[in-house]
């Protein structure tokens, strides 16, 4: 029907003849000419019908925004005075000779203007509207092009792309699963995949050797700006490849990608132990982009009186930590009770904080409500070792380690975003030495990452101190998010098994559960490992989006549902008798 994309027309093609098909973006009336902007997924062009035309100008006087239309005419040379810089087909514009309505539309639900503010409710509702946006459009088109350079990267190094199954058993990877009931297996039900990871180390054993897959995969959790129901992953997976060699060749691509897709050199991607980003961090994904880091003062901490300090500082489970931010003695009382209120949501029961106004005044110098319940020598030890300087404001966290570290760590961020501290535009970074376990509240372990993943020790020495244990894991950081995380896999049977002991499955769980991949790691199952990329993540932070939601065609709300098609909706009865299920009503419904 067309001969040429809206948005490819150029001076080049001045004096041809094209037919273009698309929406009417935007109509005008001119002194007797009208003008028409067309609108296809390539971009807008202008189209000029005269009254020569007499019965295509009559169709182009009735066309309204978001009609669909189909156009020949000639390409022209605008005037001087009309050149349009801001546009790409800026230079031209095409004389109407015939109009054909393909459609009519009704009056759009809001106008697909970029400056306009529109609620995320409306904009899902009539998602098939706002995609036709250009910022939409150009996110998909980024988001395709993404995924194309990641397959080209890893079809040249070797990786096979082999499908998994979407129908598969429950396994336990640390969120809900979506549950599928089977008909023909009565009271019995599939789950839909959180990830393949059994699947992928299956290829392994088969002798597949270096595989791929862009997977979705559904986890039936609560929600954030980063997380949805259903997701996109870059899943990959290696054999007889060492941790750092897969971290490399990952790096690689990603260092290619940004390069080919936003011309972005990224540079070194720095190593980071876990315990190392806690500690100065407060973060297994800290954002390197913003210098402020946390300091301990527990031992300082240990000998006040003060027991809002000294509690904590003498826990073996507690932290006190200090947040330094240069220049900050500028922030109010206000903006101070609003980032108190904030690092409650993370649990922190306060926000301690001393102004350094002149550090040559010593103790006068300095302005805090706690400076009264403190020993000016440890005060003064303290600001010696966060090396404060006129200006500054110094935060504290004391509670448990993990509450000071989520509520500090997510602090540090967001004075980093509120005073536009960021030193660099990129900063990637791998996050390795994981801890293989952490400790439950009841006193039982749980892996940090899943339970296949290899510990950096032998099984003796992991069940003897689990707490000790180390795996060799690895997690690709880029400005704060978590890019990908991935790890060496466990290959052998006695490993396998030990792990399970220690997260407390049994010999008949593991049989019933991981029966298949037991069995396949006793018939020569070689080392292997692997990485999964997010593929909303890394679109979201390429494209500069709040949100996955704005980086994905048909996303899900908050609460896990579709306005569009009002999904998840009822079933029927008699689709309920098919797959034996039965609903109870809650009590008191």
């Amino acid at each position: 029907m067309r001969s040429h994309y809206c948005g490819t027309i150029t001076a080049d093609q001045i004096d041809q003849d094209v037919t273009l098909c698309g929406w009417v973006d935007r109509r005008r009336d001119h002194g007797g000419v009208i003008f028409l902007d067309l609108r296809d997924r390539e971009g807008i062009v202008q189209v000029v019908f005269d009254p020569d035309t007499e019965a295509h100008f009559a169709r182009a006087d009735k066309v309204r925004n978001e009609y669909v239309i189909a156009v020949k005419g000639r390409v022209r040379a605008r005037t001087e005075t009309t050149v349009n810089p801001n546009m790409p087909t800026g230079e031209i514009e095409i004389l109407g000779k015939e109009l054909e309505i393909l459609n009519s539309a009704a009056t759009p639900p809001f106008q697909l203007d970029e400056h306009i503010e529109v609620g995320e409710d409306v904009r899902l509702k009539y998602r098939y509207v706002d995609l036709r946006r250009p910022e939409m459009q150009e996110r998909l088109r980024l988001r395709s092009r993404i995924t194309s350079v990641i397959r080209r990267y890893l079809d040249d190094h070797g990786f096979m792309d082999i499908e998994t199954p979407i129908l598969t058993r429950a396994t336990p990877e640390g969120a809900r699963d979506y549950l599928v009931p089977s008909r023909t297996h009565e009271g019995k039900f599939f789950a839909l995949p959180q990830s393949p990871q059994l699947f992928k180390q299956l290829l392994m054993v088969s002798g597949m050797d270096r595989y791929y897959q862009i997977a979705r995969c559904f986890r039936d959790e609560d929600l954030r700006a980063d997380r949805q129901p259903e997701f996109t992953q870059i899943d990959l997976e290696t054999s007889f490849m060492t941790d750092e060699e897969i971290m490399t060749i990952t790096e690689e691509m990603i260092r290619e990608l940004l390069k080919e897709v936003l011309n972005v050199e990224l540079g070194d991607f720095p190593r980071m132990p876990y315990a190392e980003a806690m500690e100065r961090f407060g973060s297994d994904k800290p954002d390197l982009r913003i210098p402020l880091e946390l300091v301990d003062v527990n031992d300082l901490m240990r000998q006040v009186d003060f027991k809002v300090f000294n509690g904590p500082a003498n826990d073996p489970k507690g932290r006190v930590a200090a947040l330094k931010v240069p220049g900050g003695a500028s922030i109010s009382r206000k903006q101070i009770d609003g980032y108190t209120k904030f690092v409650s949501i993370y649990g922190a029961r306060g926000l301690a904080w001393i102004k350094v106004n002149d550090q040559a005044a010593g103790i006068e110098g300095l302005q805090s409500p706690i400076l009264k319940f403190m020993p000016d020598d440890i005060v003064k030890q303290m600001m010696e070792r966060l090396a404060v300087a006129d200006g500054d404001i110094v935060f504290f966290g004391a509670d448990k380690t993990k509450v000071v570290n989520e509520a500090l760590g997510a602090l540090r961020v967001k004075l980093g975003e509120d005073l536009n501290l960021f030193t660099s535009q990129w900063a990637p970074l791998w996050v390795v030495d994981f801890p293989m376990f952490e400790e439950t509240g009841d006193g039982n372990w749980t892996s940090l990452h899943h339970p296949f993943t290899a510990p950096a020790c032998s099984p003796e020495a992991l069940e003897k101190d689990p707490a000790a244990a180390l795996s060799v894991a690895y997690d690709m950081v880029l400005n704060g998010m978590e890019l990908g995380g991935g790890s060496i896999r466990i290959h052998q049977l006695e490993m396998q098994q030990a792990v399970f002991r220690i997260l407390g499955i049994g010999e008949d769980e593991a049989r019933e559960k991981f029966g298949f991949l037991l069995d396949a790691l006793t018939f020569g199952a070689p080392p292997h490992g692997g990485l999964a990329f997010g593929l909303d993540r890394l679109v979201m932070l390429m494209t500069g989006a709040k949100s996955i939601r704005d980086v994905i065609a048909f996303p899900k709300t908050q609460s896990a549902s579709c306005v569009m098609t009002e999904a998840p909706g009822t079933v029927g009865n008699a689709q309920l008798r098919e797959l034996n299920i039965s609903l109870r009503e809650k009590p008191g419904a």
